[in-house]
Order: structure tokens, then C-alpha cells, then sequence
């Protein structure tokens, strides 16, 4: 059965008609004298004939390595096209990724941060699952995650962001009525919203700040956006992000001094995508968006 010759044999038969000698193209190639012999020696019994003579001018090709040369051309041109195909390939960023990440990170902060990575990058596709409840980034229900508890999984990629500052706020119209709370203390004479059952994140809060148990709500949920919706409503006194108090949202942030709760960040992903386009970009402007609005956290705080 005859063996397909190797596309090295090409490759060295097209420098040795350039060259002219089997040491010079061992020198363009980068490989030894022997090898380029071997290489020509193959080819030529793989095409049962002789392609080169030796004279001392060198190596003269024959007749039939004349013939055969733009073939090989072809055959060169063909493989650095395919190259460089398979390459812009791998480095084009497109199809989907799919982000899980909270409610309120998720509708709240992600979508500017997706909105100016689309732009840069037209053909991504991004699938948005915000929700409270986790996705497993190990069995690949998400591509990268936005997660306010650190992932424990020795396969994932994970950047630590900070902590989004979280404290009470109040819409401007709310205040304007009721007066603005100067102490913690002050608190029970206000309207507050809090919470109808217990979670993860409100046991933390509540052992952080065990004073936090004393309000009697007059506004209950458990659902986060509820919450905040509440807030903007003029229902009363409430937590949030202190970074959704921008400028125009007639948020207020207040007892800023007495009440400051740190909820970490962390962006991960599965390590076998950190090689994949379009999730290194995605994760990469993520943890750029995140900083950035953690940042502006601190600057509404101040």
C-alpha cells in the first residue's frame, strides 16, 4: 500500500528548487542537511523518479521536478490558506455565550456592560439568565457567571471584583414626606421594606447587623427587584446596590455612616473556555464593567 507523502516533503522540495541546495533550504527551514535529503529521497520514491541532479553548481531540478513544481506551488498555497483560515477562525469572536447572573446585577448593571461589547464585537450573541437561583458553570448550564459568593470548583476561572456596597436608601419623594432618619434608632418610626422569608444573603445581613431584625416591615418580599421596585415607589425605606443611587434616580442614599454592608464579586467561568473568543471578551469585558461600577459605587457613596 502506498503511503501518502507528508506535506514536509513538499514543503522541502519547493525550497530545494528555490535554494538550489539541500543546505540552504536546511538553513530557510530551519532543519538539518539529512533531513532535507530524506525528505527529497522520499519523495522521489513516492513519485518514482529523480528530481534533482547534482552538479557543481548545485542541485539542477529534472525534467519531472520541472513538471511537478506547480503542483507543489499549489499544494503551498493551499496549506497557507488553510492556515490562516483555521487561524482568523480562532480568533474571531462569534456565537453565543451564555451569562448567568442575579436579578438585580443581571437587569440592573449587565446590560450597559453587553451593550458596548456587542458594539465592539457585532457578531456575539449573548443569552442572559437573570436569576437568583445558581447555574452550573461545571456542567455548562452557563458559560461565565456573576456570583455574590465565591465558587468553590477547582476547575473554574475566577476574578474577584470587590464588594458592591449595599445600604439604605429611599426615594427623594419618600423623604420629602416623612423627614430623613439621621441614626439607625430613627428607623422605626419610617415605613420600611424588608424581607418575607429567610435566605443566604439575609442571614448575613442580619448577623452582620443584628439591629436589622428590630424593624417591622411594612412591606415584605423576597424578591430582589420587588425590593428595589418598592424603593422607587415610595413605599418606604429599604436595601439596595448604593451604586443604583445615580445621579436622576431620585434614590437617597442615607445612613451611609452607621450602615454599610460589602456583598462580594466574583465574574468565573469554566477553565477549558478560557481559549474560546468569545468567552475570553465576554469575560474580559465583565470584570471591566464590574470594576467600573463598583467604583462608581464608592463615588456615590462619597
Amino acid at each position: 500500500m502506498n503511503v501518502e507523502p507528508s506535506w514536509d516533503f513538499y514543503r522541502s522540495f519547493i525550497t530545494v528548487l528555490k535554494q538550489g541546495s539541500l543546505s540552504a533550504a536546511a538553513r530557510e527551514l530551519g532543519l538539518t542537511q539529512p533531513t532535507i535529503g530524506r525528505h527529497i529521497d522520499a519523495l522521489e520514491g513516492a513519485v518514482g523518479a529523480q528530481l534533482f541532479i547534482r552538479s557543481s553548481n548545485g542541485l539542477l531540478p529534472t525534467d519531472i521536478a520541472l513538471d511537478l513544481q506547480p503542483y507543489a506551488e499549489t499544494l503551498a498555497t493551499t496549506v497557507n490558506a488553510f492556515l490562516r483560515t483555521g487561524s482568523s477562525r480562532r480568533d474571531k469572536v462569534e456565537g453565543t455565550v451564555r451569562i448567568s447572573a442575579s436579578e438585580v446585577i443581571g437587569i440592573e448593571v449587565l446590560p450597559p456592560i453587553i451593550a458596548d461589547l456587542q458594539e465592539a464585537y457585532p457578531l456575539l450573541q449573548v443569552e442572559l439568565s437573570a436569576s437568583d437561583t445558581l447555574e452550573d458553570l461545571m456542567n455548562r448550564e452557563a458559560d461565565i457567571a456573576v456570583r455574590m459568593a465565591e465558587p468553590q470548583q477547582d476547575a473554574l476561572l475566577i476574578r474577584r471584583i470587590g464588594d458592591i456596597p449595599l445600604g439604605f436608601h429611599a426615594h427623594r419623594r419618600y423623604l420629602e414626606r416623612h423627614g430623613t432618619p439621621q441614626t439607625m434608632a430613627e428607623l422605626s418610626d419610617h415605613r420600611i421594606i424588608g424581607f418575607d422569608r429567610q435566605t443566604a444573603y439575609i442571614r448575613m445581613m442580619r448577623r452582620l447587623y443584628p439591629a436589622v431584625d428590630e424593624l417591622a416591615a411594612s412591606f415584605r418580599t423576597s424578591n430582589h427587584l420587588a425590593h428595589l421596585a418598592g424603593i422607587r415607589a415610595g413605599i418606604g425605606i429599604g436595601i439596595c446596590q448604593t451604586g443604583l443611587a445615580r445621579p436622576g434616580s431620585d434614590l437617597v442614599h442615607i445612613l451611609a455612616d452607621e450602615f454599610d454592608i460589602p456583598l462580594g464579586t466574583w465574574v468565573a467561568m469554566h477553565e477549558s473556555l478560557k481559549t474560546s473568543p468569545r468567552c475570553r471578551v465576554t469575560f474580559d469585558a465583565l470584570v471591566k464593567g464590574l470594576l467600573n461600577y463598583i467604583k462608581s459605587c464608592k463615588e456615590t457613596r462619597a
